[in-house]
């Protein structure tokens, strides 16, 4: 029996393969490989105004004219939304399964669950170690899937031991440092197993396609849910919140060398405090993509294949947004509500989009352009775009996490009273797990007692009780589900950062509405009204490469469709 299993499954395995190499000999589907791009906070909105340009920046003139110029053999969906919450841990794995938090489990990259336990070791960031007994109960813990997991989360390599420069990826990470299963003897929960649901990375790998990803945490290997590490061919992560230093060899899409460190004078202990040092840090996935396209690795080190699916995140405009760089008096973000950039948001834009032209330019070279699908969306917004709406930072130095940390209801590495802990779940939105269920009422009443911009935290709304399982899940039965989940009115956050004038991870419009452009040589260009949701994008993918979009669970488990308008 076991081996007729076994040879079924081998049929299946090679059906799969067989599937993308017949489709892409067929003239109907010339789709072959997918590009798949995440401009960190890019709204639509953006996009609009940089490829058409807007009179009060740039002399009217466009400014990202080779992301304008894939729109016009492109289909734009002006309507489309990433998930709630909108952080970049929740947000890229929509974009890779399809799936919602209720599905997936992932609610933020530092979070809370109550089936695991603390990890071996304290974390980078400062989540406790703690007990935990194999296949006994669990304690509850903080969960953490980025750089606090490193081996050494001040280098770029993330302290992998062996590891050239920039180069660390899966070996940076400590085992040590994750959470621990009881149920599985206290087994250590990477990344890929924290992710309740398959990708197109899993799905793309078993069907005999070559699978890349780069971004900018080792944690987030986690886009090879379903398989595991096998799903990805080659994965490329250097610590975006490590020390600054000189990178030999590298010169950014723009021309300028980063071989020594651009901005000296910027805080030098992660590279998004500098609008110029994010720049040279974006560039090293730059060129991993390029050396992909060239079918080598992404060091350009060894020859491999051009991939069926790759990609990479930018995180240059996301800094552009959000940063007040206080060491050189130079303020980001928008100039107005019509999304306006800044000189130095402008920057990170023509940044960017001479990025994607290498990108263009290097597939048209190596005659890979007609046979590539490019998708750019992010995996998340930034709020608010209109500058007078922020109102800087914790309203009266208190936040909900804070209210419910004094009155005790909240596990101790969820307070704010924790002097060594890595700090509650809070952005422009508010996670909040409690000690227990039972107390979500009365932590409630405590918020609403405090809720008007006056004398509290300037609440927009609080969901709890029904209007939390409805979209989400019931916080009894997942060990997963934040018990309050506290949106701020428009423009607060509740972080309490001084050097930020923008933020995400919120429901507001400006967190979730992002640019979405599905871009081949053979497309005719058009504009999709229809609201759509980012987690769309994994089943789009599938289909445009010839595979079942029902491979994937969430399509199975919350009917995640397809694109509309899509012309395969």
């Amino acid at each position: 029996m076991k081996k007729t299993v076994a040879l079924l499954c081998l049929v299946v395995a090679c059906s799969l393969g067989t599937t993308i190499a017949q489709e892409r000999q067929s003239p109907q589907n010339p789709i072959q490989r997918v590009l798949l791009i995440s401009i960190d906070g890019m709204h639509a909105v953006d996009f609009l105004n940089c490829a058409n340009g807007i009179s009060t920046a740039n002399n009217n003139h466009p400014y990202c004219p080779a992301i304008a110029a894939l729109g016009q053999t492109g289909l734009n969906y002006v309507s489309a939304n990433t998930s709630k919450p909108s952080d970049s841990f929740p947000g890229l794995t929509a974009i890779v399964t399809g799936g919602s938090p209720a599905l997936t489990g992932v609610y933020y990259d530092v979070a809370y669950s109550r089936d695991y336990s603390a990890p071996a070791k304290t974390t980078g960031n400062g989540v406790a170690a703690g007990p935990c007994t194999p296949y006994g109960p669990p304690t509850g813990t903080r969960t953490e899937y980025e750089e606090g997991i490193d081996i050494n989360q001040q280098k770029l390599n993330g302290g992998a031991p062996n590891a050239s420069l920039t180069d660390g990826g899966l070996a940076s990470i400590d085992t040590k440092r994750l959470v621990r299963d009881p149920g599985q003897g206290c087994a250590p929960v990477m990344p890929w197993e924290f992710v309740r649901a398959n990708s197109i990375f899993s799905v793309i790998h078993q069907a005999g396609g070559y699978a890349a990803w780069s971004d900018k945490h080792p944690a987030y290997a986690s886009v090879a849910s379903g398989i595991g590490p096998s799903a990805l061919d080659d994965f490329y992560a250097p610590e975006i919140n490590s020390n600054v230093i000189g990178l030999p060899k590298v010169k950014t899409p723009t021309g300028i060398s980063c071989a020594q460190i651009r901005d000296k004078g910027a805080d030098l202990t992660a590279w998004t405090n500098s609008f110029d040092n994010i720049q040279c840090y974006d560039t090293l996935k730059v060129d991993a993509i390029l050396n992909e396209i060239d079918g080598k690795d992404h060091l350009g080190t060894k020859t491999t294949k051009v991939p069926t699916i790759f990609g990479m995140n930018f995180q240059a405009v996301s800094v552009g947004q959000k940063l007040i760089e206080k060491s050189n008096g130079v303020t980001g973000g928008y100039l107005d509500a019509a999304g306006t950039p800044s000189a130095a948001l402008l920057n990170e834009f023509q940044f960017v989009d001479a990025s994607i032209a290498a990108f263009v330019n290097e597939l048209n070279k190596q005659g890979l352009l007609s046979s590539t699908l490019i998708v750019i969306t992010a995996k998340h917004g930034q709020s608010p775009i209109d500058p007078s709406r922020y109102v800087g930072q914790t309203i009266n130095g208190t936040s909900p996490a804070t209210l419910l940390s004094n009155d005790g209801f909240l596990p101790y590495s969820e307070s704010t009273n924790n002097p060594n802990g890595i700090g509650p779940t809070e952005d422009d939105v508010s996670l909040l797990w409690l000690n227990s269920a039972f107390d979500t009422d009365a932590a409630v009443a405590v918020l609403e007692a405090n809720a008007s911009a006056t004398t509290g935290i300037a609440l927009g709304q609080i969901y709890y009780g029904p209007s939390l399982f409805l979209n989400f899940n019931d916080p009894t039965t997942d060990p997963r589900t934040p018990d309050i989940i506290v949106t701020p009115n428009v423009g607060v956050t509740y972080s309490g950062s001084h050097a930020k004038q923008a933020e995400h991870g919120g429901f507001a419009h400006d967190d979730t509405n992002v640019v979405l452009l599905l871009s081949n040589p053979n497309f005719k260009p058009r504009t999709v009204s229809a609201e759509v949701g980012t987690a769309q994008v994994a089943p789009t993918i599938l289909k445009a490469l010839g595979l079942k979009p029902g491979s994937l669970d969430a399509v199975r488990a919350e009917g995640t469709g397809v694109l509309p308008a899509i012309p395969f």
